[in-house]
């Protein structure tokens, strides 16, 4: 039978002294990860080889000796090693030609994004856990934990900290649902259209409390930084961006854990999301034109969470037997679903298509999940179109050194 890895998040019951354990351990991973960004990207920019882990990982022993950074050295070593490992993996991937979504690692800051990942030494007993220098720790539990734990992952977000507990399970072979198949077009006013006639509204979680984060934010900025009220303030924001985080991510589990269960096989738009949310300011010779507009799609379109919706179906169809098929998305939204005429006139309003040839007539966004679906069963996958509309990286061999011009 298959086995599979999943992942279980619980709240910790993180008291002060913890929190500022914690809070040390994380810094000092994220000072790791800049650190050896720093000398690998000034390496690039030297046309030099860029040092993987085990190179990583010496000059990691040296830093723990030094007075200057001796402060490493309160950190578990398994945690900075998989800081190290997990930079290696994000360069392998940047450099990797069948990946051209991935793109150099960047510096991590404060506040975003802390994590660290304890790859052994942990224990769990019912509802607490122990980690390596930390000791026993409770944790909220909505659900068994089931399968044979394989590393723990704390991260923060907010005023709260999380453990990701990653298990492996075995399943049974359970056969596809049937040979359905289905073409999902994804949208901002409906957030997916599928090519049975099924309309899904998005949650818009951030749309929903976008005027109350202002309100917040706007209270923030009348109080003096760094004192306590401001500090509280902070908390507050912290907790409304979590809710609206987890308001997004709750419609999105929900819909592709239903669509991966009642399909086969789901044909979707290779979307460039990163280019369609480019920021339109432009620069001081060649301003933006229609800033404010621009701005506002773009908040629209990311409030949607189209790429994560991708990743989670495709994660769960892969359990089930099923698969995610990305097509070529040029001209769906022109094009006739029954007839094949393509056209700029068949779509007479943002939610009306018809067809100037043969008259069908229905909502756009079916139309063109109509139209992907077909894509995806002639065949014509954009395996070759992801790249469209990338933004050029300067060429690297598989060692991550750049060519000398000749």
């Amino acid at each position: 039978m298959p086995k599979i890895r999943k992942a279980y998040k619980v709240r910790l019951k993180a008291n002060t002294e913890i929190e500022k354990k914690l809070v040390r351990f994380c810094g000092s991973a994220r000072f790791l990860w800049n650190k050896s960004l720093a000398m690998n990207l000034e390496r690039l920019e030297n046309r030099q080889t860029i040092l993987w882990y085990h190179e990583l990982a010496f000059w990691l022993t040296l830093w723990k000796r030094s007075d200057e950074y001796g402060f490493l050295k309160e950190c578990p070593s398994q945690v900075l090693q998989q800081k190290l490992m997990d930079l290696e993996r994000a360069f392998r991937d940047s450099f990797d030609r069948s990946q051209p979504r991935k793109r150099l690692p960047v510096f991590k800051r404060k506040g975003r994004g802390d994590g660290i990942r304890f790859p052994q030494g942990f224990k769990m007993e019912g509802r607490r856990i122990f980690l390596p220098k930390i000791g026993w720790q409770g944790f909220y539990q909505s659900r068994p934990i089931e399968g044979t734990v394989k590393n723990i992952t704390v991260s923060s977000s907010g005023d709260r900290w999380h453990a990701s507990i990653q298990v492996e399970q075995t399943i049974e072979s359970v056969p596809p649902p049937g040979e359905s198949e289905i073409g999902i077009d994804a949208g901002i006013k409906c957030f997916a259209a599928f090519s049975d006639g099924t309309l899904v509204a998005g949650a818009n979680s951030f749309r929903r409390h976008e005027d109350r984060l202002a309100m917040q934010q706007g209270k923030l900025s009348r109080k003096k930084k760094g004192s306590q009220n401001w500090r509280e303030q902070k908390r507050r924001i912290s907790r409304l961006h979590h809710t609206i985080s987890n308001v997004r991510s709750d419609f999105l589990h929900k819909l592709s854990t239903a669509t991966s269960q009642n399909h086969a096989k789901v044909f979707v738009e290779g979307l460039n999301i990163r280019g369609m949310s480019k920021s339109a300011h432009g620069t001081i010779e060649e301003p933006g034109r229609n800033v404010r507009a621009k701005s506002g799609l773009n908040k629209s379109i990311l409030d949607q969470g189209w790429g994560e919706f991708r990743r989670q179906l495709a994660y769960k169809l892969d359990w089930k037997g099923g698969q995610l098929v990305e097509v070529d998305y040029r001209y769906t939204s022109q094009r006739c679903s029954c007839c094949g005429y393509t056209g700029k006139q068949n779509k007479q309003s943002q939610a009306v298509f018809k067809c100037a040839a043969c008259g069908h007539e229905e909502n756009a966004d079916v139309n063109a999940a109509r139209n992907i679906l077909t894509i995806g069963q002639t065949g014509i996958a954009c395996q070759a179109n992801r790249s469209s509309g990338r933004q050029q990286e300067p060429a690297r061999n598989r060692e991550g050194v750049m060519p000398v011009a000749s």
